[in-house]
């Protein structure tokens, strides 16, 4: 019987739990903004994992300039937070963390507005043609 997740996806989870609270408790910059993990991808040599995070701007900050400001900050935090990870997570080999911004979540905001504008120009299209 297959094995439902494989060793890298196991550890990818794991890595974004703790990682998750690591942000959240440890790192106290304040260009951060309110960062959340949104998925990890582990290299099949667990080398490197890929960090994917959004971000909400704090106070006046754009979302632009919070992006780059909280990369630039986990970027270079990453030697501490896998530092911190290896305490907790028992491998022979951490891998190192790359993080990027997930754009993913700003895509399907993008394609749900797309879907309900075409939702509402075909309602009203049926209003008028049922009312002539």
């Amino acid at each position: 019987m297959a094995r439902e997740f494989s060793r890298t996806q196991r550890v990818a989870d794991q890595i974004q739990r703790d990682l998750a609270q690591l942000i959240q408790q440890d790192l106290k910059d304040p260009r951060l903004g309110m960062v959340t993990v949104s998925h990890v991808k582990v290299s099949k040599d667990l080398g490197y994992a890929d960090v994917y995070i959004t971000v909400l701007p704090l106070g006046d900050q754009d979302q632009d300039q919070a992006i780059k400001d909280s990369l630039g900050v986990l970027n270079g935090a990453a030697g501490h937070l896998r530092h911190e990870l290896a305490r907790g997570i028992k491998l022979r080999i951490m891998p190192h963390l790359r993080f990027h911004y997930d754009e993913s979540v700003e895509r399907g905001r993008h394609l749900h507005s797309l879907i309900e504008k075409a939702y509402q120009m075909e309602k009203r299209d049926d209003d008028s043609s049922s009312e002539g």
